[in-house]
Formats: C-alpha cells, sequence, structure tokens
C-alpha cells in the first residue's frame, strides 16, 4: 500500500508542492487571525463548582478580577490627598461597560476598607471585578486599565486577570524565543547527520509545514472548544521535534536507496516501504499516547491532547506527501551543496554501531543489570512527588502580576493569607432565622477550628452585637435591613447562598490547609441546606485528585493500545511488552529528573526559578507525551532488526545489523529531538521549562542507556523468542504483509 502511495505522489510531484505551499499560506493566515485560548480548567471538581457558585450568588462582586494597588512614597492613607487621587483614577471605571464594580477603601465600610490599606500606610488596593466570562475579561483588561491614570500616586496591579494577562504575553515570549533557538540547533544537527545543505534543510520544510498547520488548526477549534495556551507550546514541541526526526529518517534511507538503485522514483518507492512504514507506525505510537489526555474529561488536558494529534497527524502526513515529492523533484541533487569538510563512508558511520551491539550481546547480564540500576536510581526522586496547582510563583519576578503578588504578600498581611471558601445553598433564596441562625452557628463552629485567624461572614457588620440581635437583623426582609446589615450581605449572600470565608496563616498548600479542607467536607449539613468548599487549597485537592484518579484509565489505554500496534508492526508477542516496558524506564528517568529539579530546587540557579511542588498536570502530560516519542527509536532500530530477521532468520545478526544501521541515525535523531526540547527548558514559565526538561532528559536517556545498551542485551537473553508469534497471529500478519505488497 505504502509502495503505491509513493508511485502516486512521484507521478504527482510538482502538484503535491504546490499543495503544500497553499496550505502553508493558508495556515499562516488562519493563525494570524488568532482565537481564543485560555488559561485552562477542570470542569465537575468541587473547588470549581465552588466558584462557579460564587459567581453566580454574588453577581458583580465575584466575577474575573484584577488588584489596582496605589502607592505614594510620601503621602499616607491618613492623608485626604491619598484618596482623593485613588478616587479620581478610579472614577472612568464607573461608566465603564466592562466592569461590574470596584471595591476600594474610598467608600468601602470600615470593616472592609481597612484591610485594603498596607501595614505603612503607604499603599491601598481597589479590586475592579468584571462582567462576562473570564474570556471576555481578560480581552477588555487591557483598555480598562490604562483609563487608571493616577496623577500623584504610583500604580501597579496584580490578580487574577492579570495573572492571565502575563502568563499568556510570557507564553508567546517563550515560544518565539525557544523556536528561534530551537530551530538553528536542529539544522547545526542536520548538516552534521547529512554533510549537505540542501538535505539538512528538507526537515526544516516538513517542520514548519506540520507545526503552522498544527497551531492553525488549534486556533480554529479554540473557537468550539475550550484550548489552554499552553496548548500552543506543547503543540510547537511536539510538532517540530517529531516532524524532523520523521524526515531525517525518511531523507536517510532515500539517500542509501540512491547509492543502491539510481533510478529516483525507485528509491523513493522503496524508502516508503521501509522507513514510510516506520513513520507511519511510529507517528501512530505518538497519537497513541497523546490520546490518552482524553481521559482527563472536562478539562483542558483533553483539548491538548487533540491539538497535538493534530500536529502528529500532520508531521506524517507532510513526511509521506511533502518530503518524497520534494525528493523526487531534487533526485540526485539531495546532496547538493555539500559541506566542505570530509564526508564519511557508510561503513565509517557504522563501525561503532557494528561493534558496540556484539560488545553488549556477548555480556548481556553485566550490561543489564548496572544499566537498569542506574536509570532506576534517576527515577528514585520521582517517590517523594508532591503536588500543588501553580499560582503567580510561575512566573518570572520582572512580571507585574507578579511583582504585584509580592507586594501584596508583604505589604497587606490579610490579603495574603490563606483562604477557604464555605458557600452554604438552600433550597429557596429566602433566609428565614432558622437559616440565619445555622449560617452563625457554622461561623462559630469555624472559628474554633485550630488555626483559623478569623472567618468572614454576613454577621461582619457588627461583631460586637449580641448572636441572636444579629441573627434577628440578618433575617429582616430587604427593604427593612440598616445598611450596615445590606452592605455586609452585598459581600457575602445571595440567590439563596451565603458565603463563610476561613481565614488561616498556615500555607495554602500546606497538609494543615489541606487537612481542614477534607475535615470540613466530612460534615455538610446545616440547617436545611448544605455547603461545599471552595478556595485554592481546596483546588489543590480536587485538582490533584482529578489527575490522580483518571491516570490509571489513561495509562491502561496507551500501553494496550500501544502494544497491539506493536504486535501488527513486528508479527511478535514479547518485543511490544519489552517495547512498552523500555518505555517505562525512560519515563521513569524523566520523572525522577523533575523532582530532583524542579521541587528539590537542583539547578535552581543555573535554570532560573523558584523551587515548589510540581504541577498536577505535568506527570500525565509527559506521560502521554513521552511514552508516544519513546517509541520512534524503538520503532526505528526494530523495523531495521525485523527487516534483518525476515531476511537470515538469526536474531544475533539481525540485532548486530539492526543496530549497525539504525544506530547513528538513533543518536542523531535523539540529539535534534534533545535541542529543540531544551530550547524550552529556557522559557520563563515554570511548567513549560519544566516539560521541556523533562522531555530532554526522557530522550537523551532513551537513545542512549535504554536503545543502545539495555534492548540489544535483552534481545541477547530472549534469542529467538523476541520474534515468537501463536501461529493463527502469524498467519494474519502474513495476509495483511502480502495484501500491503
Amino acid at each position: 500500500m505504502l509502495a503505491v502511495w509513493g508511485r502516486f505522489v512521484y507521478a504527482r510531484r510538482v502538484l503535491v508542492l504546490v499543495v503544500c505551499a497553499l496550505f502553508l499560506g493558508a495556515a499562516l493566515w488562519v493563525f494570524s487571525r488568532g482565537g481564543t485560548l485560555t488559561t485552562g480548567t477542570v470542569e465537575g471538581i468541587e473547588a470549581q463548582d465552588a466558584a462557579e457558585l460564587v459567581d453566580s450568588s454574588l453577581g458583580k462582586r465575584a466575577g474575573p478580577s484584577f488588584v489596582a494597588i496605589f502607592h505614594s512614597a510620601t503621602l499616607t492613607t491618613d492623608d485626604p490627598d491619598f484618596f482623593e487621587n485613588m478616587g479620581n483614577a478610579l472614577s472612568p471605571l464607573d461608566d465603564d461597560p466592562a466592569v461590574a464594580s470596584v471595591l476600594s477603601p474610598v467608600e468601602a465600610p470600615p470593616q472592609i476598607g481597612n484591610a485594603l490599606i498596607s501595614k505603612d500606610k503607604h499603599r491601598a488596593i481597589a479590586v475592579v471585578v468584571f462582567r462576562g466570562t473570564l474570556n471576555e475579561a481578560a480581552n477588555a483588561y487591557p483598555a480598562v486599565r490604562e483609563k487608571i491614570q493616577p496623577k500623584r500616586l504610583d500604580l501597579q496591579c496584580t490578580g487574577t486577570l492579570l495573572y492571565y494577562h502575563d502568563v499568556d504575553t510570557t507564553l508567546k515570549h517563550d515560544l518565539f524565543i525557544a523556536e528561534l533557538v530551537s530551530l538553528p540547533l536542529a539544522l547545526l544537527v542536520l548538516l552534521f547527520v547529512f554533510r549537505s545543505a540542501v538535505a539538512a534543510l528538507l526537515p526544516v520544510g516538513v517542520g514548519a509545514l506540520s507545526v503552522m498547520g498544527g497551531l492553525a488548526l488549534v486556533m480554529v477549534l479554540s473557537r468550539y472548544m475550550e484550548m489552554a495556551k499552553y496548548t500552543l507550546n506543547v503543540g510547537s514541541l511536539i510538532g517540530l521535534g517529531v516532524a524532523i526526526d520523521y524526515s531525517l529518517f525518511f531523507v536517510s534511507r532515500f539517500r542509501q536507496e540512491l547509492r543502491r538503485q539510481p533510478d529516483v522514483e525507485s528509491a523513493i518507492v522503496r524508502s516508503m516501504e521501509t522507513s514510510g512504514r516506520a513513520v507511519l507506525f511510529s507517528g501512530l505510537a505518538v497519537c497513541i499516547g497523546l490520546l490518552g489526555l482524553l481521559f482527563f474529561p472536562r478539562s483542558y488536558l483533553s483539548a491538548m491532547g487533540i491539538g497535538g494529534v493534530a500536529v502528529v497527524v500532520l508531521a506524517i502526513f507532510f513526511a509521506l506527501t511533502f518530503l518524497p515529492a520534494l525528493l523526487g523533484v531534487l533526485g540526485h541533487r539531495v546532496d547538493a551543496w555539500p559541506l566542505p569538510f570530509k564526508k564519511p563512508k557508510d561503513d565509517d558511520d557504522q563501525t561503532l554501531w557494528r561493534r558496540l551491539a556484539p560488545w553488549v550481546m556477548e555480556r548481556p547480564v553485566r550490561i543489564l543489570i548496572p544499566t537498569l540500576a542506574i536509570v532506576l536510581a534517576l527515577g528514585a526522586p520521582f517517590m517523594r512527588l508532591q503536588l500543588t496547582a501553580q499560582t503567580e510563583a510561575i512566573l518570572p519576578k520582572s512580571t507585574e502580576a507578579r511583582a504585584g503578588y509580592d507586594v501584596l504578600h508583604d505589604e497587606f498581611p490579610t490579603q495574603a493569607l490563606t483562604r477557604i471558601q464555605v458557600i452554604v445553598t438552600f433550597p429557596s433564596e429566602e433566609l428565614t432565622v432558622a437559616r440565619a441562625k445555622a449560617i452563625r452557628g457554622l461561623r462559630d463552629k469555624l472559628a474554633a477550628i485550630p488555626d483559623v485567624m478569623q472567618v468572614e461572614s454576613v454577621f461582619d457588620f457588627d461583631p460586637s452585637l449580641p448572636a441572636d440581635e444579629a441573627i434577628k437583623l440578618v433575617a429582616l426582609p430587604a427593604d427593612l435591613r440598616p445598611i450596615d446589615v445590606a452592605t455586609a450581605m452585598e459581600f457575602t449572600t445571595g440567590h439563596g447562598s451565603s458565603i463563610l470565608t476561613i481565614i488561616t496563616p498556615v500555607g495554602r498548600s500546606s497538609e494543615r490547609a489541606h487537612q481542614m479542607v477534607r475535615d470540613l467536607r466530612k460534615d455538610r449539613v446545616v440547617s436545611d441546606g448544605s455547603f461545599i468548599v471552595g478556595g485554592r487549597s481546596a483546588m489543590d485537592i480536587d485538582f490533584t485528585a482529578f489527575m490522580v484518579g483518571h491516570t490509571p484509565a489513561a495509562i491502561a489505554f496507551v500501553v494496550s493500545l500501544t502494544y497491539v500496534v506493536l504486535l501488527f508492526l513486528f508479527g511478535s508477542v514479547l518485543l511490544p511488552l519489552k517495547a512498552v516496558l523500555m518505555n517505562f524506564l525512560s519515563i521513569a528517568g524523566s520523572f525522577g529528573a523533575l523532582v530532583f529539579i524542579f521541587q528539590d530546587g537542583h539547578l535552581a540557579s543555573l535554570l532560573r526559578f523558584e523551587p515548589g511542588p510540581i504541577e498536577p498536570t505535568l506527570p500525565p502530560l509527559l506521560f502521554c507525551v513521552v511514552f508516544g516519542l519513546s517509541m520512534d527509536y524503538e520503532v526505528l532500530l526494530l523495523s531495521r532488526m525485523h527487516e534483518e530477521y525476515k531476511l537470515h532468520r538469526d536474531n544475533r545478526r539481525a540485532v548486530t545489523e539492526g543496530l549497525a544501521q539504525s544506530g547513528r541515525l538513533i543518536t542523531s535523531a535523539a540529539a535534534i529531538m534533545v535541542a529543540v526540547f531544551a530550547a524550552f527548558a529556557l522559557a520563563t514559565i515554570v511548567v513549560v521549562k519544566a516539560m521541556g526538561v523533562g522531555m530532554t532528559v526522557a530522550v537523551a536517556l532513551d537513545a542512549t542507556l535504554v536503545r543502545l545498551l539495555i534492548v540489544p542485551s535483552t534481545m541477547r537473553l530472549f534469542g529467538d523468542a523476541n520474534w515468537w508469534a501463536p501461529k493463527f497471529m502469524r498467519k494474519i500478519l502474513d495476509r495483511t504483509a502480502q495484501h500491503e505488497t
């Protein structure tokens, strides 16, 4: 089938190239139109439901927001000029249709306004709340921010919206820098491999088509489903790596076939039958890994999986269309513009690998045991993994959101404390005496919990008032409530819900804060209603539980389907099982490096980041991506061995020849992958940096210790059993092979 496709592409090579050029132009146009990328959410977890309930209950008081920090080196908040200037700066927002409300000490009641003033009284904050969704608010933010122009005060902003804005800006910068660095590095490796400028440029063309096409598709999909901003970075990361790798496989085989048979069409057909088949199955393995992300439903990971698959499918498509068409046009000119230094012969290139295979197979146990020990030792740090959702700390200190966050933490003690929200809901909106009494009882119960500093609630209007009198005032009809009671209810109660906020000095991600959330969820009854628990500590627990809970199904899917694909590729029961186990070794080393570097803080000064717990999405995302990518080298290596074994039925010869023919290609492909992934380690966003480092370690480990030492030694130990399959399966595979030819 692939041979027929090769002839088809060769016969229409000029038309194929024209269509590819038109596709690239269309992709660039679509990408330039942009999309509606988000920061990513996970639906269906309690903390997210709590956030949505607060938003719907409090309306204009709880929408997407940012914090404006006003500062003066000379004026204090005791000086009337401070608040006069602050009020004048905020007044343009009163008529802005995008702004729902502005909370500041200028107009807020004292019990609320005092918390908005810094310790040294040289700073005060205003909380600007937007209407509409998070994406709508994010689009409106720049224009709203521009309207705030204080004359005698300095302005600095932070908070949710600015965090998302700075993440978006930083991700775009990281993507630009990564591609700026990775492409020249990849080109240098290709020049070293091919010793020809023309041959080296071919894979870059496939990479450009695949990445731009994939990113354009992500932009289109983002208008119909949630696509996180990280999808662009991950898509570029994967697409560029696999596209160049697949091109490397195909171009290397084509040049080799040209030396054996000078007919260009025959060389393309033979390359399609061999390397084309390896590219197809290798790409399928990568797609299977990325499809594992679909097992995280109603989350941005599933959309990221779709975006990643799109990029890889395009990489396969263009490696099997654009590349053979262009090679058909170039023919023997593929080696044009040779580099000035001496080009080694094939035998010279294969000498090292031809010697390595027998050396490994003569001492398989002595090679296997210490190599396994090294890989497992590299993966050992993963046993102390800690997971926590990221905050402003993932941003560099140079960004405004991060700098403002640090100011809030230092100068506004109550703003920096951990907040756990308890949202009580009743069957109807009426706040009866019995319900008000139950809320007061819950407030007192929460205040008695160890490590709780304060509980904000509807009863904050007068803390000195006896409980019975406060309950009666809260239960009054809306038109009879005193102004201070009505103000307190505006910030805490609405639409049958009432929000109580626990303020505690314990760290948001500490075990103590997490235990508080777990204990609160044990008994949820409040009069005839109940409550749910939200806040960032609750989000940590729920987000981590979501990831951990869905990971086993994702792993089972990826492993089982990969096994089936490799079973049909190699016609062996044992080889796919070994391939899966080899992948787990590479992933273990990568995960260990992730913890050792980013959690423990080793190399923090070199890589310029702040150590801390790992983002919960990283392990499953890294597993699904790395598992598929690791199959690149396994498929290439075993395909060559399988090709030789079918000719000679000699396992030892098959391993030796397979390694000799593909060893240099594997290390070259790995060098390209490392160049691409390592460039993403330069990112300033910690999540992207960790992804780049994790994939770099996995690929480097996979292409060296695993594929070149562990695989040959295990192949030697199992002998001809490597290629065994039941008779009924062998018949099916033979029929499939005959059909393909």
